[in-house]
C-alpha cells in the first residue's frame, strides 16, 4: 500500500514537472499598475483548489517558508509572513505582483520571482530562462490565496 503511494506521488510529481515544462516556458505579457498586476495573466480567474494544492505543495515551496490555516500540513515555515488573511490584507492584484516578482516590494527578499526569467541569480539548471510557475499557476495560487479570510 505505502509502495503504491510513492509511486502515486511520482507520478503527480512528474506530471507537474512535465506540465511546468511545456506550459512556463513562455511568458504572457503583463501590466504593472501601481502596487499590481490588475489583469489575469491567463485571461480568466484561477481554481482555488488547484491553487490550494500547489501552495501546499513542497515542490512550489510557499509552504516551506510561510504557515497558514492548514492544520494538515506539517512543518510549515516560518520565515515569511503568515497565509492566514492573506485575502483581507492584499487584493488578487496585489497577491498577482507579489508571486510574479516579490522583488517589486523588497529588493533583498528571499521569496522567489515565480513568473520571471531574466535578471535573476542563483537559478536553479531546470530553470534557466523559464519562469518557476506559469501563468495559469500563478492565477491558481491568487484565487485560492485571495479566499484566506479572517
Amino acid at each position: 500500500m505505502a509502495r503504491a503511494f510513492v509511486h502515486i506521488a511520482a507520478l503527480i510529481a512528474a506530471s507537474l514537472a512535465f506540465a511546468r515544462d511545456a506550459c512556463a516556458d513562455e511568458l504572457v505579457p503583463y501590466k504593472i499598475v501601481g502596487d499590481s498586476i490588475p489583469q489575469s495573466l491567463t485571461g480568466a480567474p484561477g481554481d482555488a483548489a488547484r491553487g490550494r494544492a500547489l501552495v501546499l505543495a513542497r515542490t512550489t515551496t510557499c509552504i516551506l517558508c510561510h504557515s497558514g490555516p492548514f492544520p494538515e500540513t506539517r512543518f510549515q515555515g516560518d520565515l515569511a509572513p503568515d497565509l492566514t488573511g492573506a485575502g483581507n490584507r492584499w487584493s488578487a492584484s496585489q497577491l498577482r505582483l507579489r508571486l510574479v516578482d516579490a522583488s517589486r516590494f523588497n529588493a533583498e527578499t528571499i521569496m522567489p520571482s515565480y513568473y520571471r526569467n531574466d535578471g535573476l541569480v542563483r537559478v536553479g539548471r531546470n530553470f534557466a530562462g523559464k519562469p518557476i510557475l506559469s501563468a495559469a499557476e500563478i492565477e491558481d495560487i491568487v484565487a485560492f490565496l485571495a479566499t484566506l479570510r479572517d
